[in-house]
């Protein structure tokens, strides 16, 4: 069973080209941490449900100040393979939103996730029990967080992307003091191969939890959502809303190449904001923005080339001219980065290919690596050229 996160491509198994498509967790290496909104990653103590204890490797950004915060607690998907190789998750985009209305975000790995202490198991095509089991970490990370006297235990949201989406409308059944509504992306798990009838599986999970929550909902399906299309999306919402469950399903169409992107997009704010504003309004949240984060700077184009010129890029081999027409070929926000010694890499989508990109390409490369082009423009200029031997033809 797999969430898919990000597509990516490799070049001699040594360079990492990292296309986010599907919002969850990057994997890029050494990201550095987002000091505008104060991110910290921790090891969460938690107290399982059969009283073990764990360690969750917990993504943290906070509003200057000592608190105490309203809290959103956002849940992350399942990337394909082993959930303890799946790279912890950001959500950089949304968690500056909320961090700028004066909020906290807290992004927990779940139980062998990443490195998170434990092991993830699940209950095959049960889709209800997979939802709960995934809740019980989320009621296990929050019963610690509403400890911390930066958190307001009295404002709390719980969101979730893909299998965190199903998780977090199972935990709605939980009654946890505090919490106010509950914010679903995509939510649902699939299960390749078999013969489980996943999608309704999913709707008898989603009609399960409806009867035993009394919590408001807001759901975000896309049309062009490559797991949970707009069909799924509007049988599960009938199903949840006839057993009693209130939520609002927001079909917003067709998302970029994607729509199961859109909570780790950067451009998905415009997307999903507007509805979320309303609907924090509607259960007593703030949304009013009263933190100014810091712009980044804008990179400015140069005349050193077209954008669409693939033979101007220096030092590439034919194999990295093929890899930028691919790379011209994908959506923005994009990033393209080379080396004198002929590695490149691109990345696309997310909240920074920019950092992502120079993480990959210098990681495979002995010499410096240069940003070439972002997004439509060109950046390299001829001060980023220096004297170097022909590009490799590796």
């Amino acid at each position: 069973m797999h969430l898919p996160s990000f597509a990516t491509l490799s070049r001699r198994l040594r360079l990492v080209v990292v296309c986010i498509s599907l919002g969850c967790a990057s994997l890029a290496h050494a990201n550095a941490l987002d000091i505008s909104i104060n991110e910290q990653i921790v090891m969460l103590p938690v107290v399982s449900v059969n009283g073990s204890h764990l360690q969750f490797e917990t993504t943290i950004y906070k509003p200057a100040g000592e608190g105490p915060f309203p809290l959103l607690l956002m849940n992350h998907g399942k990337d394909r393979g082993n959930p303890n190789l799946q790279r912890r998750d950001r959500f950089l985009a949304m968690s500056r939103e909320f961090v700028k209305r004066g909020y906290a975000v807290a992004i927990p790995m779940r139980k062998g996730f990443s490195k998170s202490t434990g092991n993830y198991s699940d209950y095959g095509c049960n889709m209800k029990d997979n939802g709960q089991l995934q809740a019980d970490d989320i009621e296990a990370a929050l019963s610690a967080l509403v400890r911390e006297s930066w958190v307001d235990p009295q404002h709390i949201v719980v969101a979730g992307q893909s299998y965190g989406g199903l998780a977090t409308m199972a935990f709605g059944t939980r009654h946890f003091p505090g919490v106010r509504g509950l914010l679903n992306f995509a939510g649902g798990l699939r299960i390749d191969g078999g013969n489980c009838d996943w999608r309704a599986s999913l709707v008898t999970a989603f009609a399960s939890y409806a009867g035993k929550t009394a919590l408001p909902s807001l759901w975000f399906y896309g049309a062009n959502d490559s797991y949970f299309n707009s069909v799924l999306a509007g049988k599960l919402a009938q199903a949840y809303q006839s057993a009693g469950g209130r939520a609002q399903l927001v079909a917003f169409g067709n998302f970029k190449s994607d729509a199961h992107g859109l909570a780790g997009s950067r451009d998905g704010v415009a997307v999903w904001w507007p509805e979320t504003e309303r609907f924090l309004q509607s259960v007593g949240m703030p949304t009013a923005e009263v933190f100014t984060l810091p712009t980044r700077p804008k990179l400015l184009a140069t005349n050193f080339a077209a954008i669409d010129n693939v033979e101007a890029v220096p030092y590439l081999s034919e194999a990295g001219r093929a890899a930028y027409r691919n790379f011209l070929a994908r959506s923005t926000p994009r990033a393209f980065a080379l080396s004198s010694s002929g590695e490149w890499s691109w990345a696309e989508e997310g909240d920074d290919p920019v950092e992502r990109v120079m993480a990959a390409c210098q990681q495979s490369s002995g010499a410096a690596c240069h940003l070439y082009a972002v997004d439509k423009d060109v950046v390299w200029s001829e001060k980023s050229s220096v004297p170097s031997p022909q590009a490799s033809g590796n």
